[in-house]
């Protein structure tokens, strides 16, 4: 992000140098190979290969890639929330499930690059004999030892043995744009002069980068086809790519309503680069499982969420807040609370602020109005961005009409509040909240400060955000301003 990778390579060997020598540490062979590494650019056609081997099942492959118990879960059902006809789509999908889940936790999805860029990029690369053979990636590596250098071939520590195919569908991150010195190293083969220069400039001029970057955020395909006369060697090539990580999701269920089984809901993610006149683009997980046939394994897994759970004491109020898909982990909680409502639990007050689009964007709109009619709900506040016949509204602005019934539930009955959705929302969300207690609570600035570090440090302030996106021209601009800004500002 924003050239720290290249600032990073170049911080890191004179910090660790400096750490040695402040804590005066020998100089052995250890440190003599962790330095070695530190400044290590010595990646070669030489000292990379594949070799022919027997395939890894891919579950067993992504454990060991991430470090993660991984399971292959049976996708039950899809639903389309807007219509199986909208163009547009948000799906429930429900999966079986075996593993044990609380209402708030996540579920991590490891999806698969789009076929049609991976046989691009295959197309593309030298050393590929036959993309469906299952080979092995190794390492030429050399110890130092007091007898002098020894060389042995190596596996990689992450990547299994499986086809390049399947490497470059399942375990390369190949959407998310290259990086500076993966572009170095594209300039460095490239054999047409003006590629050559091009590609030398986006490698060192870090504004040149990110421009070009927010403006295409091309993948790996797209960086192929710009520059033609690159010709990547394969293995070498991937020894360079970063692993596709598992994208996480809300979980959309209560194991008490739904038992064996876990949902999701999913926003599909498509949209064109170039401030929208530029390729279309789409995003790899929640493509990856609008396209999976139905009964197919999805591998998955669990990634418990302590901070966002509903409270042990079912009789405090709860207020959640959250716009489009932010409304996941809050069906997980009405279905809990309906549970415990069967089960003649006493109840707190619930509600729910949700806000969309328009009317007919209004997620779970039916499901609802029944928990409503069944008191597990008790209010739910519906705010409208681009209706065209009524104002612009956003949760926060709603929020703020009801500040003496909130000020009561989490002043006066320690309440607990939930906030999910994008990051701007949550800081939005978070400032409305400090003026409503500021104001009911007629506290000082330093007072309603140290009230809000009060309600996170009793883990009654909840939130679960999501990243910046990098879809719209606003956050495209922002973020290239952000980097102008502080690339200005280094020496």
């Amino acid at each position: 992000m924003c050239g720290l990778d290249q600032a990073f390579r170049k911080w890191a060997p004179q910090i660790f140098q400096v750490a040695c020598e402040t804590f005066c540490l020998d100089d052995d062979d250890t440190f003599l190979e962790a330095t070695m590494t530190l400044e290590s650019e010595s990646l070669t056609a030489q000292n990379v290969r594949f070799m022919e081997s027997r395939a890894t099942p891919a579950s067993i492959g992504l454990s060991k890639c991430h470090n993660k118990k991984v399971s292959g879960s049976k996708l039950l059902r899809r639903t389309n929330l807007h219509g199986e006809k909208s163009a547009k789509a948000t799906l429930l999908l429900e999966f079986k499930n075996d593993s044990p889940y609380k209402p708030g936790d996540h579920l991590g999805v490891f999806g698969m690059n789009r076929p049609e860029i991976v046989d691009g990029v295959i197309k593309r690369l030298k050393g590929v004999t036959d993309p469906n053979v299952p080979v092995e990636l190794q390492f030429l590596q050399e110890t130092h030892t007091s007898n002098g250098i020894i060389k042995n071939w190596k596996p990689h520590e992450r990547l299994p043995a499986c086809s390049v195919r399947e490497l470059f569908s399942r375990y390369l991150d190949i959407t998310t744009p290259p990086t500076p010195n993966l572009l170095q190293h594209f300039a460095s083969m490239a054999t047409n002069e003006e590629e050559q220069k091009k590609l030398n400039l986006l490698a060192t001029d870090s504004a040149t980068y990110e421009d070009w970057r927010h403006w295409r955020f091309p993948h790996l395909l797209d960086v192929l086809e710009e520059f033609p006369s690159v010709t990547p060697f394969a293995p070498l090539l991937i020894a360079q790519l970063s692993i596709l990580q598992p994208r996480f999701y809300s979980i959309s269920s209560s194991p008490a309503l739904h038992p064996g089984e876990v949902h999701l809901t999913v926003a599909v993610v498509i949209y064109k680069t170039k401030d929208g006149d530029g390729e279309t683009h789409y995003g790899v997980c929640s493509n990856y499982l609008q396209d999976v046939p139905v009964d197919s394994e999805v591998p998955l897994f669990v990634r418990s969420a302590p901070s966002f759970h509903l409270p042990n004491d079912s009789t405090r109020p709860v207020i959640l807040v959250g716009p489009g898909t932010g409304i996941a982990p809050f069906r997980a909680f009405w279905q809990h609370r309906q549970v415990q409502l069967k089960q003649k639990q006493k109840l707190g007050k619930m509600w729910l602020f949700f806000g969309c689009r328009t009317d007919d964007m209004d997620l779970y709109k039916e499901e609802k109005a029944s928990m409503l009619k069944l008191g597990v709900l008790d209010k739910v506040f519906l705010a409208l961005s681009r209706a065209s016949s009524t104002p612009k509204t956003y949760v926060q602005n709603l929020a703020l009409k009801e500040g003496a019934q909130i000020y009561r539930f989490l002043v006066m009955e320690h309440g607990h509040f939930y906030v999910c959705g994008d990051c701007t929302m949550a800081e939005h969300v978070y400032q409305t909240l400090k003026t409503i207690i500021q104001k009911y609570g007629g506290m000082s600035e330093s007072q309603v400060q140290a009230f809000m570090l009060s309600l996170r440090d009793e883990n009654r302030y909840h939130e679960d955000i999501f990243g910046i996106t990098l879809r719209t021209a606003e956050v495209h601009n922002r973020s290239r301003e952000s980097a102008r800004i502080r690339m200005a500002s280094e020496p």
